[in-house]
């Protein structure tokens, strides 16, 4: 089965069909954040070292660093933030940036195998985005959208995605080491968003068999309780076959419903990682006598 492995100087993470979801951290990017956006513009990286040593700390297997700020220096940003956060933690990191020169600039100083958010199937992307990859011995995440825009068909986001694949092979750069996001659309927007996603995911797996990741907020976006729409919709995905995502791992409820279906798609051996995280304190086999509860059979 396909393997995705990224790693920084001195740690690997394997996303797989049959391994643990992988959590990317969402939180370093300013997209929306304007205390952030502003500190980081004057060259201070201080909420920048402590979001990452938080979400590492909550779960999180890697983490997404993006430095997309209107009118300011991202390459430079972009590299500054990629040095920071792997001298304070050695999680995998994915590289996340629009513009090419600042996607080279992280690159240059990342210590290991980087993923690199994003090449979309537009020509000019692919041309540009892909040997970049293949140069740093990268993987990618392949947004599944081209010139035409994103298709509500998931079929056609299916064909793009198969493009981007073929594309990326033919500069070096193994399906394997392409990770394809099948784009999450809010559902409040479009019902069928969910539904498409989850078709996409299935596809994916078992036709091109790749790995797949999300921004997984978006399903929720205009929403109340984006939390628990977040959480439905995650479990849902790994049902149907994603492999990571990036979210939040600062909302308990988020992580509680990854955990729980990892547990339930067999992910997590003898269910140890859930007893680890959610057994009370004091609780113990020797204080029960050393013996699991068996199920109860009910009796007809």
């Amino acid at each position: 089965m396909t393997d995705t492995v990224i790693a920084s100087h001195s740690r690997e993470v394997a996303i797989g069909f049959n391994r643990p979801f992988v959590i990317i951290g969402e939180r370093i990017n300013p997209t929306g954040r304007k205390v952030l956006a502003e500190e980081m513009k004057a060259g201070n990286y201080d909420r920048v070292i402590a979001d990452a040593l938080s979400q590492v700390e909550a779960g999180a297997h890697m983490l997404d660093v993006n430095a997309g700020i209107p009118l300011a220096d991202e390459p430079a940003m972009l590299a500054e933030a990629v040095k920071l956060v792997q001298s304070v933690t050695d999680v995998p990191l994915s590289i996340d940036s629009s513009i090419v020169a600042a996607l080279e600039s992280g690159l240059a100083v990342y210590r290991g195998k980087a993923l690199v958010n994003s090449v979309t199937g537009e020509e000019d992307r692919l041309e540009t985005v892909l040997p970049l990859v293949a140069r740093h011995g990268a993987a990618v995440v392949a947004i599944s959208n081209d010139e035409t825009g994103i298709s509500e068909d998931p079929d056609v986001r299916f064909e793009v995605a198969r493009k981007i694949i073929e594309r990326a092979q033919d500069h070096g750069i193994p399906s394997s080491d392409v990770v394809v996001d099948p784009l999450v659309m809010p559902i409040g927007a479009i019902n069928a968003a969910g539904r498409q996603v989850m078709h996409l995911a299935g596809r994916l797996r078992s036709e091109l068999k790749v790995n797949t990741t999300c921004g997984a907020s978006n399903v929720s976006f205009g929403l109340p309780n984006r939390n628990g729409i977040n959480s439905a919709f995650l479990t849902m995905a790994i049902g149907a076959g994603m492999t990571s995502a990036i979210t939040n791992p600062l909302h308990e409820e988020v992580m509680q419903a990854i955990l729980g279906a990892d547990v339930m798609m067999g992910h997590d051996s003898d269910c140890m990682r859930w007893i680890a995280k959610y057994r009370e304190p004091g609780a113990s086999g020797a204080a029960r006598g050393n013996r699991r509860e068996r199920p109860r059979r009910r009796r007809g």
